[in-house]
């Protein structure tokens, strides 16, 4: 008995320890690569800090000499970036190359704004995920499993975060005055920032929460809980205690990207955050306070994966560790209605680019914010030009780099996910990264550029696909059936494609479809920030951020391209809740070892 419990605690052990490797390894790495950032731009750090001290004035060889001296860039990158470490390890994270004050307090205080305004976030995220996984619960106790259509948390999730803050600030702020535009003095700060973090968090989190509740209804033990004649609180609790393991890691990695990702929210608002603080660093080349703040994000992230994995493993109790997760009863296909939403949402996005893109996105042939006519659809923006026209040749360029950036980002999710002990460091590191300041760090080095815009929404927007591909990895190898396979004589190969990604493709797929407004979002965000395509360019990004400053004197300036990423959210989400049996034959119903069915006491025990 002792020997086997050692050799069933070995595995835990590598397995803890290659983890713990990966997450300091990933860390390390990236420290090191903001530390060489200078050099790899290819600007002298020195004049970017005389710049941002000193905004005008003639620049000597002996002043910026004297700045290399203070800062120990004279060492070399690798000298700077091992002394740092050392003082790091003492919890010293060095002085401001600018303000010539303590990284480290000014840190703190921003990271504690931050978690602050993310809790309360968080408070309005789960309202909204509990009103969307309404009509899934009564689905399910009423015998059905099918998935719901997703259009609310499509709209939810479609919302552009720069715009519903500016949109709230004009409404509630500017015409209403019932709540303050800016600062951080009081409670009554936190509402319109925790609604313009939160609805957007709240849609993902509900759609994600319910596509997973419909999957567990369809396991044969809700079935024989309801003939047993269990209580339907009972069974709700029990669905949804089932259901949170398998959304726990990328439910847990979206958290942390609420607070990284704030950086848009805290710039409206005025919010003095550590998103804000780090924004401002890394444009001002502060490297100090980048690396600082950078550092806590990637910490706050590793706490949140350490503490999913035990959520994960106490929600999932004695089937986990027993191998005896039950397995899902495949789907029949989705009725012909369910199309129905997908096609009118798709033929509506089809309508106006055919009808815009015979039009000129560049001419400035019409009257600055001209009115909607018969001759413009929906008006001309401060320049003069089309809008219908922009949309539609913006749609080229938007749709199509999402979409090339999110097929990436699935591919590069279940590669990596495959492989969960080493690759549990990068997941957690590069979800605390937000496509915005991944887009500061790559227009640093290349400038601002479509291409570069992609690249660095792509370089961290990987993750949450491949933390989900994980935990859905975990699950199907705890099956009965996968469990005893290599018993059988069945191979890790055979196990892997025959077994583990056909349980795990499907989920992540449709997860990789819910990505994708998101995945277009972030291009457009780093658009309207300026780091992503250029003028005259017609990106939508561009087109939001040119129309934001007239959307009281021209609301169709940005409602028409707002409207447009809500109707790619409808139809990417509508089509991922389509189910598709592509390995289903005229004689085939289930898999043999999934047709027998299982006892009420069985099911105790594998169930809480």
């Amino acid at each position: 008995m002792a020997q086997t419990t050692r050799k069933n605690a070995l595995p835990g052990s590598r397995a803890a320890l290659v983890i713990t490797i990966s997450r300091i390894a990933t860390i390390v790495a990236v420290v090191f690569l903001l530390s060489i950032l200078p050099l790899l731009s290819g600007r002298d750090v020195a004049v970017s800090i005389y710049r941002a001290r000193f905004s005008e004035g003639e620049i000597s060889p002996e002043t910026l000499e004297s700045i290399r001296q203070e800062i120990g860039a004279d060492g070399g990158m690798v000298g700077s970036f091992l002394a740092w470490m050392g003082k790091a390890l003492r919890g010293d994270l060095g002085e401001s190359w600018v303000t010539h004050t303590p990284v480290l307090p000014d840190l703190l205080t921003a990271l504690g704004t931050s978690l602050t305004l993310m809790l309360a976030s968080l408070v309005v995220a789960v309202v909204v995920a509990a009103l969307l996984t309404v009509p899934t619960f009564r689905r399910g106790l009423a015998g059905r499993s099918d998935r719901t259509g997703g259009g609310a948390a499509a709209a939810f999730t479609a919302l552009p975060d720069f715009l519903l803050a500016s949109v709230l600030l004009v409404v509630f702020a500017v015409w209403l005055g019932w709540l303050p535009p800016y600062g951080w003095v009081g409670p009554h700060h936190l509402v319109l920032p925790a609604l313009s973090m939160g609805l957007p968090a709240g849609g993902f989190l509900g759609r994600m929460l319910s596509d997973a509740l419909a999957d567990t209804f369809a396991e044969r033990w809700v079935a024989t809980w309801q003939v047993a004649g269990y209580s339907k609180t009972r069974i709700v609790l029990a669905a949804l205690r089932r259901s949170l393991p398998s959304v726990a890691a990328p439910m847990s990695l979206s958290l942390v990207s609420i607070t990284a990702s704030a950086v848009v929210i805290e710039k409206v608002y005025s919010i003095p955050g550590i998103g804000r603080t780090t924004l401002g660093a890394a444009q001002s080349q502060d490297l100090p306070t980048l690396q600082g703040g950078v550092l806590l994000l990637m910490l706050l992230a590793v706490a949140f994966g350490i503490g999913v994995q035990l959520l994960r493993r106490v929600l999932l109790g004695p089937a986990f560790r027993s191998s005896s997760l039950p397995a899902a009863v495949p789907k029949p296909p989705s009725p012909r209605w369910a199309l129905v939403l997908p096609a009118t949402v798709l033929v509506l996005l089809v309508v106006m680019i055919l009808t815009g893109l015979p039009r000129d996105p560049y001419a400035l042939d019409h009257a600055r914010l001209q009115p909607p006519s018969l001759e413009l659809p929906f008006g001309a923006d401060a320049n003069g030009r089309d809008v219908l026209g922009r949309i539609a040749h913006g749609a080229l360029s938007t749709l199509g780099m999402g979409v090339i950036v999110t097929a990436i980002c699935l591919c590069l999710g279940l590669v990596v996910g495959l492989f969960p002990n080493v690759s549990a460091g990068p997941i957690e590191v590069t979800n605390a990264a937000p496509p915005i300041l991944a887009g500061l760090i790559v227009s640093a080095i290349t400038g601002p550029s479509a291409i570069g815009a992609a690249v660095a929404v792509a370089v961290v927007s990987w993750a949450p696909l491949a933390s989900h591909t994980s935990a859905l990895v975990a699950e199907v190898k705890a099956q009965p059936h996968v469990r005893i396979a290599p018993m059988l004589g069945v191979g890790r190969t055979r196990i892997t494609f025959r077994y583990v990604l056909p349980g795990v493709v499907g989920p992540v797929f449709r997860h990789a479809c819910l990505r994708l407004p998101g995945i277009t979002l972030a291009l457009a965000t780093l658009g309207f920030l300026g780091l992503g395509p250029q003028p005259p360019a017609s990106d939508w990004g561009l087109v939001l951020a040119e129309g934001m400053p007239y959307v009281e004197r021209a609301p169709l300036v940005v409602l028409v391209p707002a409207g447009a990423l809500i109707l790619l959210s409808v139809l990417a989400v509508s089509l991922s809740s389509l189910n598709f049996d592509l390995r289903r034959t005229p004689g085939r119903r289930g898999a043999p070892d999934e047709s027998t069915p299982q006892t009420t006491q069985e099911t105790e025990r594998q169930m809480p």
